[in-house]
């Protein structure tokens, strides 16, 4: 798992369009993925903060809760059609190889904040392999959905207009630093309805990490 380079940072942000995607969903009413949510006052304020100034690049984040998201699974369907689906049977293979290796309550430490083309983001490094573990044992009891590397971060938001690359590497470069790592205590697998970019996202079961 790599982290943004400047020779990888945006020549300038693509603005993301906020709109039903029925050719993406075809009906399906919800998407899944397993996802580590913010949980500590301190760096929800932070991130709200960091949103606010950054509020006239960012649509608003709308119900959508800050997160890291851990492995994307697809939408869930009781049987496989297409090749985003993700099935009961797939669920439980995950489980039956991520509980044995959940392992301890852990703190991943956060970067300065970064940004892909269509969204701003804060980096989450995962200097002792939490996050590689729990991949990798989700990724043994299904393929995931992805069309692109895994960079672990949490999402500030999407813009919603175009800015070049110097403008937005001094607003980045302005935003404080954060002060505090992101405190993980339990894995959860979660649903979002599929219309909505910016629904909540809704827990519908959660392993427990084991205290540190």
């Amino acid at each position: 798992m790599r982290q943004i380079d400047a020779a990888q940072f945006p020549r300038h942000t693509l603005p993301a369009e906020l709109r039903d995607y029925p050719r993406w969903h075809r009906g399906r009413p919800h998407y899944a993925v397993w996802m580590v949510e913010v949980q500590q006052p301190a760096l929800l304020a932070y991130i709200q903060h960091l949103q606010e100034q950054l509020a006239d690049l960012l649509h608003p984040p709308g119900a959508r809760q800050p997160h890291l998201t851990l492995f994307v699974c697809g939408f869930p369907q009781a049987n496989q059609r297409y090749a985003d689906d993700f099935t009961p049977a797939r669920l439980d293979s995950q489980l039956q190889h991520l509980r044995p290796r959940a392992g301890s309550a852990c703190v991943l430490p956060l970067g300065a904040a970064d940004s892909f083309a269509s969204a701003a983001f804060i980096p989450v490094y995962d200097p002792q392999q939490h996050l590689a573990n729990w991949r990798q044992a989700l990724a043994a009891g299904s393929r995931e959905i992805r069309q692109a590397e895994y960079i672990a971060h949490i999402t500030l938001g999407l813009y919603r207009q175009r800015i070049a690359a110097a403008t937005l590497r001094q607003r980045l470069a302005a935003l404080p630093m954060p002060q505090h790592a992101l405190q993980v205590e339990r894995l959860d697998y979660a649903h979002y309805a599929s219309s909505d970019q910016f629904s909540r996202l809704e827990r519908q079961l959660s392993i427990s990490l084991a205290p540190r």
